[in-house]
């Protein structure tokens, strides 16, 4: 799939005409009508062959919008440019931004959903079925690879060699609290072997939550021994590995060894207490996934519900827009496709709400995944039938939850904007704070949300550069005056204005603002966000005076979550610069660590304690860093070189 993935990357980026002629035809394109570019399109389309493949969809920018397959190119990318009037409206959204395409011919049809599968991966086309990022959704993961491997909680899955549970959904810290309480592993920040003896152990080997590596009192393959159960537990082996601790408890008990016995007696206690608190909703030896799906008018939902050993293990939602599902067959294809593509533990069998799209080579490509035959099914009746019908309900719960979320955001905004007097309710609404410590490393923040929800991706942040000392008032005045002048340029990211702006603060900054916007010929509402004594939300304030929604209010909630967050973004840049430079005034005595070195260190190891955990090689491998200058930092933190260090000196 890797080498697949590279020829695509390769062949999308590869010149296919010179730099005189690709202008040429940017030039013609802008000049051809809607008409010509179908025509266009569909003239490319029945160039290509008959033969099984992919194809890229692209926009005027050359970006990928969208990406399939085909069992025939020709057939399949035609089709896009004919009969357009029949389209369902998510197509014909797509195919009106359709300036080209390029497509990669495959030995067969299964290649091709392969290639299909890792290049959605890869690009993530707009108009393709996307599930949440895989930094949205958390991993469990076991470093295989350490001596002294560690069962952590991370949001990225990297190719390094370490074993990953999930994505999941659910409350992944308490798996992973769980998982280390039960089998004792650590959730310390000592690194192992290093640190074995070098300190007393805490508070966890007292209350048995622990089996304390650093105390030197444990050998590794008691510690490798306990990692191996963690993994089967995660593997969905709860009922094999209890019986294994059973017979391994009862023999250590024979043989004398009553202190392993009684740790084994407590592992198996927990693992048992763990299995209680897991639904059983099937026979004993079943291992099965059920994808339940559920319509209304708008919206779309699917419950995954994770089956192992008969036992509900976790649940997953997913929501999306029915228009973006789709037909429904197409929208269950797409979806498994991507789900399992996440997802390195495919069970044997997969009970399904409706037959997806392509359901046989479907059954091939999660096969090829894990090994074994996969079969995808839609009961109708018996035990699979009452199982798929929970996670039906399971679905239908999450649209009535999310239906009842949508109706409380838009009366908040209604609501709002009949607090603030404004025509309409405000679709985009801008938050400004400043931050600082007695006047040092002063920052604003601007937070926005569009339609009641916050939009992430349109968050701003500014270091104050014209104003000395602590005066909120100014700081603010250059945070409105660098945010809208950059509007008046027409910038990229700044071009639309707000429906609503709000500050942090009361009259003061309402009147500075009032001034900035007027030098710059803007009429915007604009809103102070007041606190009462105890630092709380406690309402707006205009120039007609202050304004006091009820708290039980939809508006009032809208306006509290405003305030908190741009309060949250304001102060964490803050603290990040203010991080940055203790770290670098902490450094700056080791030598030969400069400003440059010391910001280094900290964009490359994140923190100070994985700076404090790093080996001298690891300090070495910094951009920037020397031998010398690695050695006196490991040095600074720990008191000594390390013995291999020494030695070689």
């Amino acid at each position: 799939m890797e080498k697949e993935q590279q020829s695509a990357k390769e062949y999308l980026s590869e010149p296919q005409t010179s730099r005189s002629d690709a202008m040429d035809k940017a030039e013609a394109k802008e000049r051809e009508t809607g008409d010509d570019r179908i025509l266009r399109l569909r003239r490319k389309a029945r160039a290509l062959p008959l033969l099984p493949g992919v194809y890229f969809m692209k926009n005027a920018a050359g970006k990928i919008i969208y990406i399939g397959k085909a069992k025939a190119l020709r057939n399949r990318v035609s089709s896009y440019f004919t009969g357009i009037e029949r389209h369902l409206p998510k197509v014909a959204s797509m195919v009106r931004q359709v300036q080209d395409f390029e497509t990669i011919v495959t030995a067969n049809e299964l290649e091709a959903l392969v290639l299909e599968c890792s290049q959605i991966k890869h690009y993530m086309p707009h108009y393709n079925i996307m599930l949440k990022d895989d930094k949205s959704y958390p991993y469990v993961k076991v470093t295989v690879r350490d001596a002294y491997p560690r069962v952590l909680l991370t949001r990225r899955r990297e190719d390094d060699g370490s074993l990953y549970f999930g994505p999941y959904s659910g409350r992944v810290k308490e798996v992973v609290s769980t998982i280390q309480k039960t089998f004792l592993l650590p959730s310390c920040s000592r690194v192992f072997p290093r640190d074995i003896g070098k300190g007393r152990p805490c508070l966890n080997q007292a209350i048995k939550t622990c089996m304390a590596p650093c105390s030197g009192a444990v050998t590794r393959e008691q510690y490798l021994e306990a990692v191996g159960e963690a993994v089967s537990f995660l593997e969905g082996k709860q009922t094999s590995l209890v019986e294994d601790l059973a017979r391994r408890m009862e023999t250590a008990a024979e043989e004398l060894r009553f202190e392993e016995a009684a740790r084994l007696r407590d592992r198996l206690g927990a693992l048992k207490r763990i299995e209680q608190s897991q639904k059983v909703v099937d026979a004993p030896t079943v291992q099965r996934d059920v994808i339940g799906l559920h319509f209304d008018d708008k919206n779309a939902a699917i419950v995954a519900m994770t089956i192992r050993n008969g036992r509900l293990t976790s649940t997953d939602s997913f929501l999306f827009d029915r228009e973006e599902f789709s037909p429904s067959e197409a929208g269950m294809a797409a979806f498994l496709k991507q789900h399992y593509l996440r997802r390195p533990d495919i069970p044997p069998e997969i009970l399904l709400s409706i037959e997806p799209e392509d359901a046989a080579l479907l059954e091939q490509y999660l096969g090829g995944r894990t090994g074994r035959r996969v079969h995808l099914r839609v009961p109708q009746r018996g035990d699979a039938r009452r199982v798929l019908e929970m996670a039906e309900r399971n679905a239908r719960q999450s649209l009535e939850q999310r239906v009842d979320k949508e109706e409380k955001v838009r009366r908040s905004v209604a609501e709002l904007a009949v607090l603030t007097g404004l025509a309409e309710p405000p679709r985009r609404i801008e938050a400004i704070d400043i931050s600082n410590t007695s006047g040092s490393e002063v920052v604003g923040g601007i937070v926005v949300f569009v339609d009641g929800r916050p939009s992430k991706k349109d968050y701003k942040r500014y270091k104050i550069k014209t104003v000395e000392d602590q005066d909120d008032y100014e700081s603010m005045r250059e945070v409105v005056w660098r945010r809208f002048n950059r509007y008046r340029k027409g910038e990229k990211g700044f071009e639309e204005l707000p429906d609503l702006l709000l500050l942090d603060g009361g009259k003061g900054q309402l009147s500075a603002v009032k001034e900035i916007l007027s030098e710059l010929e803007l009429s915007l509402p604009v809103f102070g966000m007041v606190k009462d004594d105890r630092h709380r939300t406690r309402g707006l304030v205009g120039e007609t005076g202050e304004i006091n929604p009820r708290p039980v209010t939809p508006a009032f909630v809208l306006l509290a979550q405003i305030q908190e967050e741009v309060h949250r973004y304001a102060i964490a840049y803050h603290r990040a610069l203010r991080g940055k430079k203790t770290f670098s005034s902490q450094l700056s005595g080791v030598k030969g660590i400069g400003r440059q070195r010391a910001a280094a260190l900290l964009t490359e190891l994140k923190t100070m304690e994985a700076i404090r955990a790093a080996s001298v090689e690891q300090l070495a491998a910094v951009p920037g860093m020397t031998k010398p200058a690695a050695q006196a930092v490991y040095e600074f933190f720990h008191g000594q070189l390390p013995p291999e260090t020494e030695q070689g000196c």
